[in-house]
């Protein structure tokens, strides 16, 4: 019965672990149409860019007035 119970408890600490290590995604939809993917939330900067972390692990940034919208993606 206690192998049962930490063997149990064992699964529930690590499932939970793993779910607590996944990053939202964002999709910035462009007034051309693209639909760009971001690692994580955009961040604005005084400047009038937004920078993002694209799929590649790149850091980029693209100009505020070229965004329709920035949505977060659901998981």
């Amino acid at each position: 019965m206690k192998k049962i119970f930490l063997t149990t408890f064992a699964a529930i600490v690590a499932l939970s672990a793993l779910t607590g290590c996944t990053r939202t995604s964002y999709a910035i939809h462009t007034n051309d149409g693209r639909t760009i993917i971001s690692d994580g939330k955009p961040k604005e900067s005084a400047t009038g860019l937004i920078g993002y972390t694209d799929a590649n692990g790149v850091k980029q940034q693209i100009n505020r007035q070229d965004v329709k919208e920035v949505s977060e993606i659901p998981h």
